[in-house]
This record gives C-alpha cells, sequence and structure tokens, in this order.
C-alpha cells in the first residue's frame, strides 16, 4: 500500500512533523501544502509577519522538493479539492493543529486524520491529568514548571532542583546598567534573505496593490529564520554568546537595544522549526559544561518549559469560552493611533518607543508587551478581546494559542485570576527602575497630576479606584488599593485622567 499523504500546516515546519515515530507519517509519504490567501485577507496583519510565515512554507516546500504538492488557493477547502481529496485517493494525516478553528475544520473532514500534537513538551492529556489533580481551576505555573522539569528531568540533581533552588528570578530581575545604551551583547543570529524572500515580497506588493489584502506595521529585511537550518544556527548563537548575560537583565529595558541577550527564538519555535525539548537541553548542557550561569540558564528554561508550555496547555484546558473572558468590564475600543502602530502620536518615550519597536519589527520582547503596551490597555480599560486580537495580529510570533492565555489571562486580567494572582500594572516608577526610556521624557514618572503627570501613573491609580470593591479583595493587590486613601489629588487625577479620554498619550 502507498505511503498516506501528510498535511503540513504553516506551523508545523521542522522534521519533527515528519517524523515516523509515535504513530507519525512514513518517513517517504507524501507531503501536501496549502497557502491559503483568506488567511490573509481575515485579519489586518503585520507585513513582517505575513512575509515570515509565507517565507517559511515556500523555503520548506523547497526543502521537500519533489514530495510536496504545494497548493496556493483562496481557502483551505479550496487547496483540498485541488490537491484531490486525500491526493491520490489515499487519506490524509495531519499533526494536531495549533488553534482550535483548525482543530474543528480538519475534523469536520472526513478525508482526514488527526495525529497527536508535536512541538511541545507534554500531550494534552498528561496536563489533564496534572490539572485534576490541582482542582483545575485555579492552576498557577509555578507548580506546573515545578511538574515540567521532573517529569523531564530538566535542570534537575537526582530528586532536587540544580543548585538547590527551583525559582531564581530573584537573580534575574536587575535594572539595566545606567550611562550604557546597551547591554554590549554579541549580536543575534541575522539571516541573509534569498530569491524565495523576493518572490514573497513581490507578491505581498501586488494583492496589497491589486486590494486583496491590508497590513499594518513596515516591512523590512527578514530578522528571524525561516528554515531548519537558520533555526539551529540562531540557538547555537544565542546559547554560545548571548545566554550568559540573559537571566539577569531579562525583565530590563534600554530604547537602543531592544533585543539585549534575548534568544528571539520564539519565531522559530512558533513556526515548529525548532523542538522546545532541544532548545531547553542545549541551555541545560551549557551549564554543566561551565559556559553560562545557572540563573540565565533557569531563566531561559522557565520561559520555555514553564511559560510556553503552560500557555500552549490552558488554551486547550479552558476551553473556547475563555476567548469571551471580560471580569473587569472592559469595553472601550482600541484607539486608531494604536491599531495604526502610529509611534509618532504617541508622547509618552517609553510607549512611544516599544510602538515603534512593533511597528518596525513586529516584536519586542516580554515586559515591553506586559509593562507597556498591555499595561496601557488595561489601564485605559480596552476591550480584552480586541486587544488578544491586535496582540496576534501585531506580534511575528503570535498565534491564537500564545495570545488568548497571554492576554486574556495575563496581561488583561480579563479571566479574573484563573491564570495569575493579580492584574499586571504599574506606575511609571516600574518603567523608571527597569529602563532607560524615562530620563528623556516629557512626562515624571513621580507626576500623577499637572501637565507633566505620567500616564502610567495617574493610569494605575485610576484604575485601581475603577475596580476598588474587586481588588481589595485580592491579597496581592490589597495594600495597593488602600493607598488610594493617602492620594490627597485624586479626584484631580480622576478629572484629568477622564478628559484625556481616548487621546494618545
Amino acid at each position: 500500500m502507498a505511503p498516506r499523504t501528510h498535511w503540513l500546516f504553516g506551523d508545523q515546519l521542522g522534521p519533527h512533523f515528519l517524523d515516523p515515530r509515535h504513530g507519525g507519517p512514513d518517513a517517504h509519504s507524501p507531503v501536501l501544502m496549502i497557502e491559503s490567501r483568506s488567511v490573509l485577507r481575515r485579519r489586518r496583519f503585520h507585513r513582517a509577519k505575513a512575509h515570515l510565515v509565507l517565507s517559511a512554507m515556500r523555503h520548506r516546500a523547497d526543502e521537500l522538493g519533489d514530495r510536496v504538492h504545494y497548493v496556493r488557493a483562496q481557502t483551505y477547502a479550496e487547496g483540498l479539492a485541488e490537491a484531490g481529496a486525500g491526493v491520490g485517493g489515499h487519506r490524509l494525516t495531519v499533526c494536531h493543529p495549533t488553534s482550535r478553528a483548525a482543530l474543528d475544520f480538519v475534523t469536520a473532514r472526513d478525508e482526514v486524520d488527526v495525529l497527536a500534537a508535536r512541538g511541545f513538551l507534554l500531550p494534552r492529556a498528561e496536563f489533564g491529568v496534572w490539572a485534576r489533580e490541582h482542582k483545575g481551576d485555579r492552576l498557577r505555573m509555578e507548580g506546573f514548571y515545578r511538574w515540567v522539569r521532573r517529569r523531564h528531568e530538566l535542570l534537575m540533581d537526582g530528586d532536587e532542583p540544580a543548585g538547590g533552588t527551583w525559582n531564581l528570578d530573584h537573580d534575574n530581575r536587575e535594572p539595566p546598567p545606567r550611562g550604557r545604551p546597551t547591554l554590549e551583547a554579541p549580536a543575534p543570529y541575522s539571516p541573509a534573505e534569498d530569491e524565495i524572500d523576493d518572490e514573497v515580497r513581490h507578491d505581498l506588493d501586488r494583492w496589497e496593490r491589486d486590494g486583496e489584502v491590508s497590513f499594518v506595521g513596515r516591512d523590512g529585511p527578514r530578522r528571524f529564520p525561516v528554515t531548519r537550518r537558520e533555526a539551529l544556527a540562531a540557538l547555537r548563537r544565542f546559547v554560545s554568546h548571548r545566554l550568559g548575560d540573559f537571566g539577569r537583565y531579562e525583565d530590563a529595558m534600554l530604547a537602543a537595544d531592544p533585543v539585549m541577550s534575548h534568544s528571539l527564538l520564539s519565531v522559530p519555535l512558533n513556526l515548529g522549526l525548532l523542538d522546545p525539548a532541544e532548545c531547553v537541553e542545549r541551555a541545560e548542557r551549557a551549564w554543566r559544561a561551565g559556559e553560562a550561569p545557572l540563573n540565565s540558564v533557569e531563566g531561559f528554561v522557565r520561559q520555555i518549559a514553564g511559560w510556553r508550555e503552560y500557555v500552549w496547555q490552558l488554551y486547550w484546558h479552558f476551553g473556547e469560552d475563555y476567548r469571551n473572558r471580560n471580569a473587569l468590564r472592559h469595553t472601550a475600543p482600541l484607539p486608531d493611533w494604536f491599531l495604526d502602530l502610529d509611534a509618532d502620536a504617541v508622547t509618552a518615550n517609553c510607549l512611544s518607543t516599544t510602538l515603534a519597536q512593533v511597528r518596525d519589527t513586529g516584536w519586542t520582547h516580554h515586559i515591553p508587551r506586559l509593562m507597556v503596551l498591555g499595561s496601557r490597555a488595561l489601564q485605559d480599560g480596552w476591550n480584552p478581546a480586541a486587544v488578544t486580537d491586535w496582540f496576534h495580529r501585531c506580534f511575528v510570533d503570535g498565534y491564537d494559542w500564545v495570545m488568548l492565555p497571554n492576554v486574556v489571562g495575563m496581561s488583561q486580567y480579563a479571566d479574573g485570576g484563573r491564570m495569575t494572582t493579580k492584574p499586571y500594572t504599574s506606575g511609571g516608577a516600574y518603567i523608571n527602575k527597569m529602563s532607560d526610556l524615562c530620563a528623556p521624557c516629557a512626562y515624571r514618572p513621580t507626576d500623577r497630576t499637572g501637565e507633566r503627570a505620567c500616564p502610567y501613573t495617574a493610569g494605575y491609580w485610576a484604575f485601581l479606584h475603577r475596580h476598588r470593591t474587586a481588588l481589595s479583595a485580592n491579597h496581592r493587590m490589597a495594600r495597593a488599593v488602600k493607598g488610594l486613601d493617602r492620594l490627597k489629588d485624586l479626584d484631580q487625577l480622576l478629572d484629568e485622567s477622564a478628559q484625556r479620554g481616548g487621546r494618545a498619550p
């Protein structure tokens, strides 16, 4: 019997998606790939993201050569029809897709058999067992992370965590070095574009010119890997040259150094070009060889084996209704300056700088995402579903499974605490401590009112006031809420905040 054709989605591009072990496709199975134009028409994606995904898909097709049937169609349904049901009369196999919409689509097709998910450390069933053991509702990342480390023997010395402690966050929260515009870290891996990138750019230009699609953000040289070879080179360079300084400054921000010592590996991981196990194992080997400090390695392992895995599992565990959670009842629309990535319309230096980074590259690291962009949305009461959609569209590593828990649960506290213990927002003092963004700003992080009032400082207190009743019952927020009683200028602060409305801060 001829081998069955295997369908590869655009975020299933690594060799582990064509591995015959564990019930996967045969080593010589024909491969189907469908480039669906409707995906780009449905949302106004960042131009760099559209380029990245199409480039990655076409590069993978080029690698597979005659083995692949690459279909360019308006929709996935049309692509399947053009390829022939099952291609040549055989049923298709496909690895479990990463979005609920894609899973619903493939499970509704009689000719498609869905295999187990790949590209993650744990099967969904194993997480379900852990969740039931932990009462299912309030599932904290720290407990999950320790369980994964034990399960995969990551950074473990027997039954104990390496170094005697599970969590080295206290060593990984240093502010940036004062007086230095950059960390002076070795540059990250930088790919070279080729004729496939040229073809993608030409197609995107034509589709946009013809009015078929519309993008946000700027195009530019490709910054992230789109092939397995490039992804491995990026991983090697990070571990060998950048991992050492990653931990201590992973929460810091510098205006002239948006990348700092971050790995930039979320993109190849989320395209399926890297497997998370190989990333964390390579980092652990560097520590055991004395080539990287434990705090940096633990911080990196925590991001992948902890947070990334946790978010993936919660996306499925919480179900589709999670998308509509809005515990704080925030309904304000996203303002045009934010939707258009109009950094020039913004006066606040931290927000303008971060928005420009998104506009120009489709990427910032986790602290600008959470404490600048997400905090602005939370303080101003923007609709969490719209905020989730914005992050999905505007970040090159953004997918539904990534952004739904990250934004609804972590960033916007729209789930009322199912995922995190408190809302993540702050006044300007935190941004001032952890960055060099406040000194040149027109606003002062210490000012709550007046012409130089920091929109984050004023916004923080206005947010606490607006949700005082709910947050006073939160043990991690009760002390901050009580601080409202000490503000003699609270009425003025609230009046000024109301006057600002949706204007760019």
